[in-house]
């Protein structure tokens, strides 16, 4: 038979038990901005190089289409092609210039300022661009791997990561941006689709894979 002191003393032993396996059990998943952030604080600084494929079109129509390999991590520098309807260029990026001509060809190299590189999506400062996104209400889709973020941001907002991204976005209403980050931290997409108030929308999605070292880039030769 049970007494008083003896229930008590099964009650405290039950509450230990409890306790410990409390204490043993799994940790709560992180919440998808967190596991975000996380992934984003453990990548690697080191600079890196990879392909990077960058299509650019309005509904089913491709106005845009380039193709080549950049370093990340450090100043955006790289090689490129670039197609459209009209032309294909030879592109080398420097950190002081982009030289352009048209590919197959020996003409003269044009040169202009480095930023001219810069399009909708800031490539160089992608990190900071993620961080942007989960500070304007980004949903992160934690089913998917690498992780997909999505947010609705707008040309201003992008001017605080970038002044001449931004400024390239100015006649857009709103952008929606996904973007996906692989476990190394890495951002290994980015789809923009931006809306204006009397155009169409245009659809801009970057894609970097087959990751390695950075790679020297010098300005052409003979330019």
């Amino acid at each position: 038979m049970y007494n008083g002191r003896t229930t008590t003393l099964l009650l405290v032993l039950l509450g230990l038990t409890l306790s410990a396996c409390s204490s043993n059990s799994p940790a709560p998943p992180k919440s998808g901005p967190q596991a975000v952030r996380d992934r984003l604080a453990a990548a690697d600084d080191v600079p890196y190089s990879a392909a990077l494929r960058a299509v650019t079109q309005s509904g089913p129509r491709r106005l845009q289409l380039v193709e080549g390999r950049v370093n990340l991590n450090a100043p955006f520098t790289g090689r490129t092609t670039d197609r459209t309807d009209q032309y294909t260029e030879n592109v080398v990026i420097t950190r002081q210039k982009v030289y352009r001509r048209p590919s197959g060809t020996h003409k003269a190299w044009q040169e202009f300022p480095a930023p001219t590189a810069k399009g909708g999506i800031p490539v160089d400062r992608l990190p900071q661009y993620i961080r942007l996104m989960l500070g304007h209400s980004a949903s992160v889709h934690q089913e998917s791997e690498p992780l997909r973020i999505s947010a609705r941001l707008t040309p201003k907002d992008v001017e605080s990561v970038d002044t001449t991204v931004g400024r390239n976005l100015r006649p857009a209403t709103a952008i929606d941006v996904d973007a996906w980050i692989d476990r190394e931290g890495r951002i290994v997409r980015i789809r923009q689709k931006i809306h204006f108030e009397s155009a169409p929308d245009i659809k801009a999605t970057i894609t970097l894979t087959e990751f390695k070292s950075a790679m020297q880039v010098s300005a052409p030769v003979g330019r």
